[in-house]
């Protein structure tokens, strides 16, 4: 089953791929639609974090044993580390960024990066969730698992294709990016594998450095980019779409 899992895991990272390529066929965004994709995946971004990332870990924590408030003040903790790593990596990136060296320099692109690097991060405990699903013994559940995700993951593709185009990406390489992100999640399901036996208390930790992750980079870097291009149009209502789309298959497929 531990093979079917990691297995499993790779055809829900490649649906990031499906939502790279529905961007990358309609083209780069204009200055409109850009920031209204940008809106859109602040959205999908906060409703992953808390349906997917969040939510799940706090059940798993109570399902081991822990009491509500332990719970609660793990997960709290978690998210902390999270955003924390993730402003470190700001200030860091600044730094690389004055040296011109592996990093970009404009203040559009480095936002976009710790987006996409956000979104990549919080691909590695959704694919630990769908390899340790399948060590149940249950393949209807792993199976299930698999496709919830790999559904979820089709406007996070968007997403990441959408951002960087209004960069002037290509349309293959913004798939091809979208598609990278989602790639890492067997690399989650063989480490979720591998610790099953060991610890099943750290998928639960995975989940909320996740996403306090995501949640940093929404709250430090998008939100405010959409406020400062009013310009264009307000990206409230795309916002609320993505979190309505998310929520949605959550609900749906929980």
């Amino acid at each position: 089953m531990a093979l079917t899992g990691i297995a499993a895991s790779s055809l829900a990272g490649a649906m990031t791929g499906l939502g790279g390529l529905l961007v990358a066929v309609s083209g780069a965004p204009d200055a409109r639609r850009q920031n209204l994709l940008v809106g859109f995946a602040a959205g999908v971004m906060i409703a992953a974090a808390f349906g997917s990332l969040i939510l799940p870990a706090f059940v798993q924590l109570r399902e081991g044993g822990a009491s509500l408030i332990a719970a609660g003040a793990s997960v709290l903790v978690a998210l902390w580390l999270g955003a924390a790593v993730m402003a470190r990596l700001g200030v860091w990136s600044h730094g690389l960024a004055a040296q011109g060296r592996y990093w970009p320099a404009a203040p559009d692109e480095r936002r976009i990066a710790l987006f996409v690097l956000a979104i990549t991060l919080h691909n590695l405990p959704e694919g630990m969730a769908v390899g340790l699903s399948f060590m149940g013994g249950d393949p209807q559940l792993g199976w299930a698992t698999m496709l919830a995700i790999g559904l979820q993951n089709i406007p996070e593709g968007m997403a990441v294709a959408a951002l960087l185009a209004s960069i002037g990406w290509s349309r293959a390489r913004c798939a091809a990016a979208a598609l990278a992100t989602g790639l890492i999640e067997p690399i989650g399901a063989a480490f979720g594998v591998a610790i099953a036996s060991a610890s099943a208390a750290i998928l639960p930790w995975a989940l909320g450095i996740a996403a306090g992750a995501m949640l940093f980079v929404v709250a430090a870097e998008i939100i405010p980019h959409t406020r400062r291009q009013m310009a264009h149009g307000s990206a409230n209502p795309a916002l609320m779409a993505g979190l309505a789309l998310m929520l949605a298959l959550d609900l749906t497929l929980s």
